[in-house]
């Protein structure tokens, strides 16, 4: 169910089988403490997308290895950050080309917290240009109550904590540093705070959370809740209709 593996002929009986849906994975290339390496966001989506698409037939594009990552400064070197605008942009020129492959239902993975709102704006842009085309805007960490709680566990501005190393740790552990890892903790500073900091002003080492508490036996049962719980909302995307049959470009009056 990878797009990139298909030729275009084949192309419009995938599209048909799947109710004319893809999947958009989008992560990030950013730093993510001394303990992992900075593709961990990319390596997710990839990972969680490609056993969600075998589960429920939906084709996955290509994933986005590139993001938002503008917050975590240039404190730490490694980060590869677009700024929100060119985000926005490349998804939506990637959902125009979906749909005119034919795609109708169109769901955004997302790995990286701070792709959020460049995402939501691309999603604006393509249903206002795209009268029957649905697009949804899926944010990895939260897809779930239970999945929300083992992300946030060690703090509400988490990152590189013990939920995405032990991630990582399970499935893709050559992300991970073993060395220096117990002592790579740092605890939340943004609690109470009135105005959004970049990530050199909240963290001293590019770490929000507990990553010593981190197992790779964690990981797998976590990994699997992921891959559950989003194949569920997939598959109940593919058949949603809009509560309404109204088009977007007709006046009421």
């Amino acid at each position: 169910m990878q797009w990139s593996e298909k030729t275009w002929a084949e192309f419009p009986a995938m599209l048909e089988a799947s109710c004319q849906a893809a999947i958009l994975p989008v992560g990030a290339t950013e730093q993510h403490g001394p303990h992992m390496g900075t593709g961990m966001d990319a390596v997710l989506a990839d990972i969680l997308c490609r056993e969600v698409a075998a589960r429920t037939n939906v084709p996955m594009m290509p994933t986005m290895f590139y993001g938002c990552s503008i917050g975590h400064s240039r404190h730490w070197p490694g980060t590869l950050a677009l700024q929100p605008i060119t985000l926005i942009n490349m998804v939506k020129d990637v959902g125009d080309w979906a749909y005119h492959t034919g795609v109708r239902r169109l769901y955004m993975v997302n790995t990286h917290v701070t792709n959020e709102a460049p995402l939501r704006c691309a999603l604006e842009m393509l249903r206002a240009e795209h009268d029957d085309m649905m697009v949804a805007l899926l944010n990895s960490a939260s897809i779930s109550p239970r999945v929300r709680e083992f992300h946030f566990a060690d703090g509400g501005d988490w990152h590189a904590n013990d939920a995405e190393t032990s991630l990582m740790m399970s499935v893709a552990p050559e992300m991970v540093r073993e060395a220096g890892l117990r002592e790579a903790d740092d605890p939340d500073r943004t609690e109470g705070l009135v105005f959004a900091h970049p990530v050199n002003r909240t963290s001293t080492n590019g770490v929000t959370g507990t990553p010593s508490r981190s197992t790779a036996e964690n990981g797998a049962i976590w990994f699997e809740w992921m891959v559950e719980d989003l194949s569920a909302i997939i598959l109940s995307g593919l058949k949603e209709k809009p509560p309404l049959d109204v088009s977007y470009f007709e006046s009421s009056g």
